[in-house]
């Protein structure tokens, strides 16, 4: 008998019980030319999951499912519970008198408010009524819970740095041993001591939860008149629209260390260029109607996907594929990226298309 083993193969063969592979082999897989995220375009129509959000109220209970619900998983990542490689998102269904019990997790989580109100969140011990287009943070490791007194559902994205976390290996998690925390707090405490660009000379008061913005609610209302407001002097950004990001009042900077928050508006008649980055975006639409069109390269042949939006709708733009806006009537939308941990690490790029 031949023996076709080469040099080569025999010492990949011999090396493998120790536990070593060749480099040379993966090289250009684990260093590509260009980012070749898993993820891929995918859009959640808010019409088509709605019932589903509605038989979930009726098969589990908020405190048997502890959070009820349902992932936004992206199709190229089965089985991860993730919407992009770094981030999680789902939408969460509490009923009138329901409470998802108290618990806290080293992840960090935002809360965007997509139908209903009368709804609470408690951190830490302050509480603050739920309404649409509502944007608050859970910082992490603090204590929460959610609870329904008001008459209707009410439904609300979530997004947290779950896989950033597990990527680390350091999620940790605590049950309460009560329902809901101690309310120690009035409901707006934290926007009377930082929602005024002011904040407490005390560094610990300023500061509660270390990098995370000690507003944990931003309300829909003047972040809106904000956008409204700057449309009367400044023209619309060719590729964004009229676009702002959220910030911590004690920093200046992104309100969660790992998780970048926007909102912006598209004036009736929009069309936006097209551009891409390298963080990931989770896209809820607030108001209007329009479309995304997404082109991805990551695999060898380019492929481009158009959504058409509405309101609730919610769609998902991975790594470095190019997005393009465009709006028939003014639109207003959402949006969530891991571009503070990017740019800490000194990777985020943007490309901008003419």
């Amino acid at each position: 008998m031949n023996d076709m083993t080469t040099p080569r193969t025999s010492l990949y063969r011999d090396m493998s019980a120790h536990h070593l592979t060749p480099l040379w082999e993966v090289l250009h897989q684990l260093v590509p030319v260009r980012p070749q995220p898993a993820a891929v375009p995918c859009f959640w129509s808010y019409a088509a999951v709605r019932p589903f959000i509605e038989r979930a109220g009726k098969a589990i209970t908020a405190e048997e499912a502890v959070r009820r619900v349902l992932i936004l998983e992206n199709p190229g990542l089965p089985g991860r519970s993730s919407v992009t490689g770094s981030l999680y998102a789902g939408l969460q269904l509490i009923l009138p008198g329901e409470i998802a019990p108290a618990h806290r997790h080293t992840q960090s989580a935002l809360r965007f408010i997509v139908e209903g109100s009368g709804a609470y969140t408690a951190v830490n011990g302050e509480r603050t009524t739920m309404y649409p287009g509502d944007f608050i943070i859970t910082p992490s490791w603090t204590w929460h819970d959610h609870g329904n007194e008001g008459g209707e559902p009410v439904v609300w994205l979530d997004g947290l740095d779950i896989p950033t976390v597990g990527f680390y290996d350091a999620g940790f998690a605590e049950s309460a041993t009560t329902r809901s925390q101690t309310v120690a707090r009035p409901e707006g405490a934290s926007a009377a001591l930082f929602g005024s660009n002011m904040a407490p000379m005390a560094d610990e008061a300023s500061r509660p939860h270390g990098p995370t913005s000690p507003l944990f609610t931003y309300p829909y209302g003047r972040a809106r008149d904000a956008l409204v407001s700057l449309a009367r002097f400044a023209p619309p950004d060719p590729w964004d629209g009229i676009k702002l990001r959220y910030t911590n009042p004690a920093t200046g900077g992104w309100p969660m260390p790992t998780i970048a928050t926007f909102l912006q508006r598209l004036p009736a008649g929009f069309r936006g260029k097209g551009y891409r980055q390298t963080d990931g975006a989770v896209f809820s639409v607030v108001e209007g109607h329009g479309r995304a069109i997404v082109t991805s390269d990551a695999s060898p042949s380019a492929s481009t996907q158009t959504f058409e939006f509405g309101p609730r709708d919610h769609f998902v733009v991975p790594s470095w594929s190019r997005l393009a806006l465009e709006a028939e009537d003014d639109a207003i939308l959402f949006s969530f990226s891991d571009r503070p941990a990017q740019q800490a690490l000194g990777l985020w790029r943007e490309q901008r298309h003419d």
